[in-house]
């Protein structure tokens, strides 16, 4: 894996690919390298970040992204890449779109774990009043990002 850090509006984020330049690891703080390797950061993933954030909000979808995984986990990740931007979904959809109706609770443990943040957008997963809870971003960003997006007003 080959890592480095990404400057964005809403704090540096710290990616991870693999060979093939896909999205492995996205987190909302600079990686440790563990392993990896510092490199620059591929083509079709900072060009997808960086139309994301100049306000393009489909951008995200072609950042190319990879995930090891399985099971109702790797189902609830998934089904993140289908969520339209400036849309939003509830914890008990995510479930009952999984497989597991009634299981919220295991699908925002899954969202908690979600290795590629951002790109897999658990920032559009809200509680089912509609109240942003949940993210490991920090509530301040998951708000910015909504706003950017145009599903949250101010």
């Amino acid at each position: 894996m080959r890592t480095a850090t990404y400057d964005s509006p809403i704090g540096p984020l710290g990616l991870g690919w693999d060979g093939q330049g896909r999205v492995s690891r996205l987190s909302f703080a600079p990686l440790r390298p563990d392993g990896g390797k510092p490199g620059e950061i591929p083509d079709a993933v900072r060009a997808g970040l960086d139309a994301y954030f100049a306000g393009e909000r489909q951008a995200l979808a072609r950042v190319p992204w990879a995930v090891d995984g399985e099971g109702f986990e790797a189902r609830v990740w998934r089904l993140l890449a289908e969520i339209p931007a400036g849309a939003t979904w509830t914890y008990g959809e995510i479930a009952r779109r999984a497989g597991e109706p009634g299981g919220a609770q295991a699908a925002g443990r899954a969202l908690n774990r979600n290795p590629v943040a951002l790109v897999l957008p658990c920032h559009r997963v809200v509680g089912a009043d509609g109240s942003l809870t949940g993210f490991g971003g920090g509530l301040e960003r998951k708000r910015w990002l909504l706003q950017h997006e145009g599903a949250l007003l101010l």
